[in-house]
């Protein structure tokens, strides 16, 4: 039995045999981690293409759109809506390839309530 009604072990030892000031340093590892983890992923590119190549795009880890390259095949006066449609669908694949790229780089810390 705990004196006091406080942790187990007595003091603040009680985290599983850690102490609180290797509780924090393991805190501030891995936040410092996560950090570079997101600097890295921010200078990632990824792309995505489609309607068989006619529009391409080129985005960086942080959701910035580096590029986006039209065939001239693609550019139809008479059909605009395909080509919007066809740079939403391309752009939106690129976002989640970064999207994907976050969850995996971030799910090795399993932190739970941290929803990337």
């Amino acid at each position: 039995m705990s004196k006091r009604g406080g942790f187990p072990g007595g003091g603040f030892g009680g985290f599983g045999g850690m102490n609180l000031n290797n509780l924090m340093k393991e805190a501030k590892k891995m936040q410092a981690d996560m950090e570079k983890s997101q600097e890295e992923l921010a200078i990632q590119e990824f792309d995505a293409s489609t309607g068989g190549g006619a529009v391409k795009v080129v985005v960086t880890g942080d959701k910035m759109i580096k590029s986006l390259v039209l065939d001239k095949d693609a550019v139809d006066p008479d059909d605009v809506e395909m080509l919007q449609d066809l740079i939403v669908t391309c752009v939106n694949e690129a976002m989640r390839k970064v999207d994907s790229a976050q969850a995996q780089a971030m799910g090795k810390y399993n932190i739970p309530g941290l929803n990337l």
